[in-house]
Protein backbone atom coordinates (compact mmCIF):
# COMPACT_ATOMS: atom_id res chain seq x y z
CA UNK A 1 0.00 0.00 0.00
CA UNK A 2 0.99 4.02 -0.84
CA UNK A 3 0.99 5.92 1.71
CA UNK A 4 0.42 8.73 -0.87
CA UNK A 5 -2.56 7.10 -1.92
CA UNK A 6 -4.26 6.50 1.54
CA UNK A 7 -6.69 9.66 1.13
CA UNK A 8 -8.47 7.67 -1.65
CA UNK A 9 -9.66 5.33 0.65
CA UNK A 10 -10.88 7.61 3.77
CA UNK A 11 -14.15 6.64 5.50
CA UNK A 12 -17.28 8.52 4.82
CA UNK A 13 -16.77 8.60 1.15
CA UNK A 14 -19.18 6.94 -1.46
CA UNK A 15 -17.83 3.67 -2.47
CA UNK A 16 -15.59 3.19 0.48
CA UNK A 17 -16.06 -0.04 0.61
CA UNK A 18 -16.14 -0.79 -2.42
CA UNK A 19 -12.66 0.85 -2.70
CA UNK A 20 -11.13 -0.92 -0.11
CA UNK A 21 -12.26 -4.14 -1.58
CA UNK A 22 -11.00 -3.45 -4.81
CA UNK A 23 -7.47 -2.15 -3.84
CA UNK A 24 -7.43 -5.35 -1.93
CA UNK A 25 -7.61 -7.90 -4.46
CA UNK A 26 -5.50 -5.65 -6.74
CA UNK A 27 -2.74 -5.91 -4.37
CA UNK A 28 -3.23 -9.27 -4.44
CA UNK A 29 -1.94 -9.44 -7.59
CA UNK A 30 1.37 -8.18 -6.83
CA UNK A 31 0.99 -4.61 -8.77
CA UNK A 32 2.48 -1.42 -7.82
CA UNK A 33 0.02 1.59 -5.86
CA UNK A 34 0.11 4.98 -7.25
CA UNK A 35 -1.44 7.57 -7.34
CA UNK A 36 -2.44 8.96 -10.26
CA UNK A 37 -5.20 11.21 -11.89
CA UNK A 38 -6.05 11.65 -8.40
CA UNK A 39 -6.93 7.61 -8.64
CA UNK A 40 -5.39 4.93 -7.43
CA UNK A 41 -3.67 3.34 -10.20
CA UNK A 42 -1.71 0.18 -10.15
CA UNK A 43 1.57 -0.62 -12.36
CA UNK A 44 3.78 -3.56 -13.52
CA UNK A 45 7.26 -1.85 -13.95
CA UNK A 46 6.34 1.58 -15.03
CA UNK A 47 3.44 0.61 -17.13
CA UNK A 48 -0.35 1.17 -15.77
CA UNK A 49 -2.12 -1.99 -15.62
CA UNK A 50 -5.70 -0.93 -13.83
CA UNK A 51 -7.34 2.13 -12.02
CA UNK A 52 -9.53 2.51 -9.30
CA UNK A 53 -12.26 5.74 -9.87
CA UNK A 54 -15.82 6.32 -8.77
CA UNK A 55 -18.60 8.43 -10.47
CA UNK A 56 -21.62 9.53 -9.06
CA UNK A 57 -23.98 6.65 -10.72
CA UNK A 58 -20.86 3.63 -10.04
CA UNK A 59 -17.46 3.00 -9.22
CA UNK A 60 -14.98 1.25 -11.34
CA UNK A 61 -11.67 -1.33 -12.00
CA UNK A 62 -10.27 0.53 -15.23
CA UNK A 63 -8.31 -1.87 -17.49
CA UNK A 64 -5.79 0.29 -19.51
CA UNK A 65 -5.63 -2.31 -22.43
CA UNK A 66 -9.48 -3.88 -21.49
CA UNK A 67 -9.65 -4.11 -25.45
CA UNK A 68 -7.49 -6.97 -25.42
CA UNK A 69 -8.51 -8.95 -22.83
CA UNK A 70 -10.42 -11.71 -23.31
CA UNK A 71 -14.02 -10.76 -21.70
CA UNK A 72 -15.24 -14.21 -20.79
CA UNK A 73 -17.89 -13.45 -18.26
CA UNK A 74 -18.74 -10.52 -20.71
CA UNK A 75 -18.12 -7.80 -17.64
CA UNK A 76 -16.06 -5.30 -19.99
CA UNK A 77 -17.66 -2.30 -20.38
CA UNK A 78 -16.50 0.45 -23.04
CA UNK A 79 -17.06 3.74 -21.08
CA UNK A 80 -17.97 5.80 -24.10
CA UNK A 81 -17.62 5.40 -28.32
CA UNK A 82 -14.62 7.35 -28.45
CA UNK A 83 -12.61 5.02 -26.23
CA UNK A 84 -10.35 2.88 -27.77
CA UNK A 85 -8.01 0.76 -25.28
CA UNK A 86 -9.70 0.89 -21.70
CA UNK A 87 -12.44 -1.13 -20.22
CA UNK A 88 -14.18 -1.15 -17.16
CA UNK A 89 -15.77 -3.31 -14.76
CA UNK A 90 -18.54 -1.01 -12.98
CA UNK A 91 -20.03 -1.47 -9.71
CA UNK A 92 -23.29 -0.02 -8.52
CA UNK A 93 -25.93 -0.13 -5.58
CA UNK A 94 -28.25 -1.71 -8.21
CA UNK A 95 -25.77 -4.70 -9.33
CA UNK A 96 -24.99 -5.45 -5.84
CA UNK A 97 -21.66 -3.02 -5.11
CA UNK A 98 -19.43 -4.72 -2.56
CA UNK A 99 -21.36 -7.85 -2.83
CA UNK A 100 -20.96 -8.44 -6.20
CA UNK A 101 -17.05 -7.69 -6.24
CA UNK A 102 -16.77 -10.00 -3.14
CA UNK A 103 -18.89 -12.37 -5.32
CA UNK A 104 -16.60 -11.69 -9.06
CA UNK A 105 -13.01 -11.82 -6.66
CA UNK A 106 -12.02 -14.34 -8.40
CA UNK A 107 -13.20 -13.54 -11.41
CA UNK A 108 -11.76 -10.10 -11.27
CA UNK A 109 -7.76 -11.53 -10.23
CA UNK A 110 -7.85 -13.35 -13.31
CA UNK A 111 -8.92 -10.53 -15.36
CA UNK A 112 -6.06 -8.68 -13.64
CA UNK A 113 -3.11 -11.63 -14.46
CA UNK A 114 -4.35 -11.80 -17.90
CA UNK A 115 -4.01 -7.64 -18.12
CA UNK A 116 -0.70 -8.34 -16.39
CA UNK A 117 0.41 -10.90 -18.97
CA UNK A 118 -0.91 -8.50 -22.28
CA UNK A 119 1.82 -5.72 -20.41
CA UNK A 120 4.50 -8.48 -20.58
CA UNK A 121 3.67 -9.80 -23.75
CA UNK A 122 3.87 -5.97 -24.89
CA UNK A 123 0.77 -6.12 -26.74
CA UNK A 124 -0.87 -2.81 -28.17
CA UNK A 125 -3.93 -1.93 -28.89
CA UNK A 126 -4.36 -1.02 -32.68
CA UNK A 127 -5.40 2.58 -32.30
CA UNK A 128 -7.96 4.83 -35.13
CA UNK A 129 -5.18 7.07 -37.17
CA UNK A 130 -6.36 10.75 -36.60
CA UNK A 131 -6.92 10.33 -40.69
CA UNK A 132 -9.86 7.65 -39.73
CA UNK A 133 -12.02 10.16 -37.45
CA UNK A 134 -14.84 12.50 -39.23
CA UNK A 135 -13.74 15.94 -38.89
CA UNK A 136 -17.03 18.15 -38.29
CA UNK A 137 -17.73 19.95 -41.10
CA UNK A 138 -17.89 23.11 -39.34
CA UNK A 139 -14.09 22.66 -38.40
CA UNK A 140 -12.84 21.25 -41.64
CA UNK A 141 -14.03 24.41 -43.01
CA UNK A 142 -12.29 26.62 -40.48
CA UNK A 143 -9.28 25.13 -41.07
CA UNK A 144 -9.37 25.08 -44.84
CA UNK A 145 -10.00 29.20 -44.59
CA UNK A 146 -7.37 29.89 -42.06
CA UNK A 147 -4.14 28.04 -42.70
CA UNK A 148 -2.73 29.70 -39.65
CA UNK A 149 -4.96 27.70 -37.67
CA UNK A 150 -4.82 24.28 -39.94
CA UNK A 151 -1.05 24.80 -38.67
CA UNK A 152 -1.27 24.92 -35.35
CA UNK A 153 -4.04 22.31 -35.35
CA UNK A 154 -1.84 19.83 -36.99
CA UNK A 155 1.14 20.67 -34.40
CA UNK A 156 -1.18 19.21 -31.58
CA UNK A 157 -0.73 15.66 -30.25
CA UNK A 158 -3.28 13.37 -31.58
CA UNK A 159 -4.75 13.25 -28.46
CA UNK A 160 -5.33 16.96 -28.17
CA UNK A 161 -6.89 16.72 -32.09
CA UNK A 162 -8.93 13.85 -30.65
CA UNK A 163 -10.75 15.43 -28.25
CA UNK A 164 -11.38 18.73 -30.43
CA UNK A 165 -12.96 16.65 -32.51
CA UNK A 166 -15.13 14.55 -30.40
CA UNK A 167 -16.31 17.48 -28.32
CA UNK A 168 -16.80 19.70 -31.85
CA UNK A 169 -18.72 16.90 -32.67
CA UNK A 170 -21.15 16.55 -29.90
CA UNK A 171 -23.94 19.20 -30.63
CA UNK A 172 -27.02 17.87 -33.11
CA UNK A 173 -27.09 21.51 -34.60
CA UNK A 174 -24.34 23.42 -36.86
CA UNK A 175 -24.74 26.62 -35.08
CA UNK A 176 -23.60 25.19 -31.81
CA UNK A 177 -21.01 23.48 -33.33
CA UNK A 178 -19.56 26.72 -34.68
CA UNK A 179 -20.14 28.65 -31.94
CA UNK A 180 -17.53 25.74 -29.46
CA UNK A 181 -15.08 25.90 -32.53
CA UNK A 182 -14.52 29.74 -32.75
CA UNK A 183 -14.55 29.54 -28.51
CA UNK A 184 -11.80 27.76 -28.68
CA UNK A 185 -9.63 29.20 -31.65
CA UNK A 186 -7.78 30.85 -29.39
CA UNK A 187 -6.52 28.37 -27.84
CA UNK A 188 -5.79 26.29 -30.93
CA UNK A 189 -3.44 29.11 -31.74
CA UNK A 190 -1.85 28.59 -28.23
CA UNK A 191 -1.35 24.98 -29.56
CA UNK A 192 -3.22 24.17 -26.05
CA UNK A 193 -5.50 21.27 -25.43
CA UNK A 194 -9.00 21.50 -24.84
CA UNK A 195 -8.48 21.21 -21.04
CA UNK A 196 -5.23 22.75 -21.08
Amino acid sequence: MNPKVNFFFDKGKKWHKEFEKLRTIVLDCGLTEELKWGCPCYTLQGSNIVLIHGFKEYCALLFFKGALLNDSNGILIQQTKNVQSARQVRFTPANGGIRQIIAREGTLKAYIYEAIEVERAGLKVKLKKMEEFIIPEELQKRLDKKPVLKKAFNALTPGRQRAYIFYFSQPKQSKTRESRIEKYIPQILDRRGLND
